[in-house]
């Protein structure tokens, strides 16, 4: 694949798509801070347990790179789409079959999963707690379809307005951070869920048109969004660390603030400064043959990582405990999580590259395309399946079977939206 990637195709956007991506795996990793001690599991989170540690998550925290590089290759497929004359539908059931399916991979392994281990004599609450834990991910996923939904209609915002059309979804972000706090109008808060991440993907429309400037600039708006998060933190209402964190009545990404726009220039401006040189270094054939085989697994190695990690934990919670003795944040157990990711990143490899795969299935020529309002539809119910979903999880929940009402809803918008017939593997 590698060898087949086109002359004018830009590596730094892949690059930083699976840069990101491991970011996000290995920090979620790094913050599980279990401890095995007389035979019970003691659940902790690093960032609750030792604040001092909440700095590393505005290194970790790279979703908002995740979204800017949405934004720079939804806009070239946009550009392609145009080119070929395919229309909105065409083009928004080939971008959706990329995220949903390995997530429909995903909730149905946890399904059947979670229905064997209830014969099995597993409780609701522990059911609850494990796939909770390991369907994180797909809050992000729902959020990013419904960002691709709105793609076509954001991008010729772009095209007309520019910059004007950023500040729109931003000033609207504000304003709704301003209500959450001031007024307490709390329930407006997760509105910004599209103010805030329509205006960090806006940036990738930028970056696609050359509009971001020379490095000095960059550089000058990464220090901007420095010191303008400095100041949401230390001056404003807003905590330090840039995820959730449970001891935190409030929280920076649930529902997402606008101190994760201002971490996202920051960091954005930081990175773009050096594409020049970073072009240049992806040109080595080792180096871009790495950064292809995470991409073509991107997906199943963001969702999966959390289940591997709840799988791996049973597991060694059921061999006494192994491994799980060691007090968290402790000098040793510091010295281990090197290991720690290691193992983990050497169980979650077979997974990836088993159901990698399935993220490069493409629908036969021949297969209808379904209507923009039934794909539409079908995004929707997706989105909101996935919601509920990541807020419950599998097991037990505050109305009956709602989980598998929100199961149901999600397979129920998958075949809306042409997404379930069998088709077949390519390789990009």
């Amino acid at each position: 694949m590698a060898e087949k990637t086109p002359a004018e195709r830009n590596r730094y956007v892949d690059f930083l798509r699976a840069v990101s991506i491991l970011m996000v795996v290995t920090g979620h990793w790094l913050i599980v801070a279990l401890y095995y001690k007389d035979g019970n599991l003691i659940p902790g989170d690093l960032l609750a347990m030792r604040p001092g540690t909440q700095w590393l998550t505005w290194v970790f925290q790279v979703m908002p790179i995740f979204f800017i590089v949405g934004g720079y290759a939804n806009a070239v497929s946009l550009e392609s789409a145009r080119r070929r004359g395919t229309d909105y539908a065409g083009w928004l059931v080939t971008r959706l079959n990329r995220l949903v399916s390995p997530l429909l991979v995903l909730l149905v392994a946890w399904a059947i999963l979670a229905a064997v281990l209830h014969l099995a004599g597993v409780t609701g609450d522990v059911l609850r707690l494990a796939s909770r834990a390991s369907l994180i991910p797909i809050w992000f996923l729902a959020i990013y379809t419904i960002v691709v939904v709105l793609a076509p209609a954001t991008y010729i915002a772009w095209q007309r307005w520019g910059f004007a059309s950023f500040w729109a979804f931003a000033v609207v972000g504000i304003l709704v951070d301003a209500a959450f706090f001031a007024a307490e109008q709390q329930w407006l808060g997760w509105t910004n869920y599209f103010w805030v991440w329509l205006a960090v993907h806006h940036l990738g429309y930028a970056w696609r048109d050359g509009r971001m400037g020379s490095p000095t600039r960059l550089l000058a708006y990464s220090a901007l969004g420095l010191f303008v998060l400095a100041a949401l933190i230390f001056k404003g209402p807003y905590p330090f660390a840039m995820v959730g964190s449970p001891d935190e009545n409030l929280s920076n990404t649930l529902p997402p603030k606008i101190t994760l726009l201002a971490l996202g220039i920051a960091q954005f401006g930081l990175l773009l400064s050096i594409e020049a040189p970073m072009r240049r270094l992806l040109d080595n054939v080792r180096l871009w043959a790495a950064t292809v085989l995470i991409n073509s697994m991107i997906m199943t190695l963001y969702l999966w990582h959390l289940t591997v990690m709840v799988i791996l934990i049973s597991l060694l919670y059921l061999a006494g405990g192994f491994g799980l003795g060691i007090e968290p944040a402790s000098q040793e157990w510091w010295l281990t999580r090197p290991v720690w990711i290691a193992v983990l990143y050497a169980c979650l490899l077979p997974v990836a590259l088993l159901l990698g795969p399935l993220e490069r299935r493409t629908r036969p020529a021949d297969a209808p395309i379904p209507s923009a309002a039934r794909l539409v539809a079908g995004a929707i119910l997706i989105c909101l399946g996935v919601a509920v979903l990541a807020l419950i999880g599998f097991g037990s929940s505050p109305l009956p079977f709602l989980d598998i009402a929100a199961f149901v809803v999600v397979v129920v918008g998958a075949a809306l939206s042409g997404l379930l017939p069998s088709i077949r593997t390519t390789s990009v």
